[in-house]
């Protein structure tokens, strides 16, 4: 009668690490604008992380001159060694790129500073602290 109690407790306590290792996903949100965009015209947003590694990115065409892109990131930074303890869960962007393309030609780009230039909107997005406007460059 022991043996299906351990078995019970080893599930519990199994299923209780896999639940408690689970990190949020949040979202960065992106929007704004292009001046003259054409129909060819692509907004790409690209996440950058420490030590200038990519992250997920984005990209939309603009409707009437208009973008708005939500991106999705893994908030994990680190891995427990022990399967009972709980990652770090503080992993964010160091900095946002926006290009605007035109076919493969890019016409304007812009970096954002994440901590200076994003505001946490809710429990797990992040907007710049206004629109984006993207103007070609001359």
């Amino acid at each position: 009668m022991l043996f299906p109690a351990r078995t019970l407790l080893f599930t519990w306590l199994a299923g209780t690490a896999i639940a408690s290792a689970q990190c949020p996903v949040d979202t960065v949100i992106v929007k704004g604008r292009v001046e003259n965009s054409t129909r060819d015209s692509k907004v790409r947003v690209q996440l950058m992380f420490a030590n200038d590694q990519p992250g997920p990115s984005a990209e939309t065409a603009p409707q009437d001159g208009t973008f708005r892109l939500p991106i999705e990131f893994l908030t994990q930074s680190t891995r427990p060694l022990l399967t009972n303890l709980k990652p770090k869960c503080d992993r964010r962007p160091i900095s946002v790129v926006i290009r605007w393309l035109a076919g493969d030609q890019e016409i304007a780009s812009l970096t954002l500073d994440f901590k200076r230039d994003f505001k946490m909107t809710d429990f797990s997005a992040y907007m710049p602290h206004s629109d984006i406007v993207l103007k070609a460059s001359r």
